[in-house]
């Protein structure tokens, strides 16, 4: 049996699915995005041959305009900016879960009747 208020509740705002959605959000964020651009790139190079081509240029020149010390320098900085990014990433989640925390608890307190 449906609890209606249940339903009534959620369409209303007055409960909340993102507790249980958050930890999803995160992960698919966190971990599926990275490894679906990866994919979608892989993908766009195989399929379209313009893309490998200037993908295979770009790489080319790098390679002649460069020393080897400053392309490490890039690949660290690159892999610097997306640890950098999971953390914010993951700071961003956090600010939510405890910015429902601190609802529940504000909630919890207006129904006792408690003053400070």
């Amino acid at each position: 049996m449906i609890d209606w208020s249940a339903v009534r509740d959620f369409l209303a705002f007055r409960s909340f699915v993102s507790p249980l959605a958050l930890p999803v959000f995160y992960y698919l964020g966190a971990v599926a995005m990275p490894l679906l651009a990866w994919i979608l790139a892989a993908r766009l190079g195989r399929r379209y041959a313009l893309v490998a081509q200037t993908a295979q240029t770009l790489r080319g020149l790098m390679a002649a305009l460069t020393r080897p010390r400053d392309r490490w320098r890039v690949v660290a900085l690159t892999a610097g900016l997306f640890l950098f990014l999971e953390l914010l990433w993951r700071m961003m989640f956090e600010f939510l879960i405890a910015y429902l925390q601190i609802r529940d608890a504000l909630l919890i307190i207006s129904t006792c009747g408690a003053t400070p």
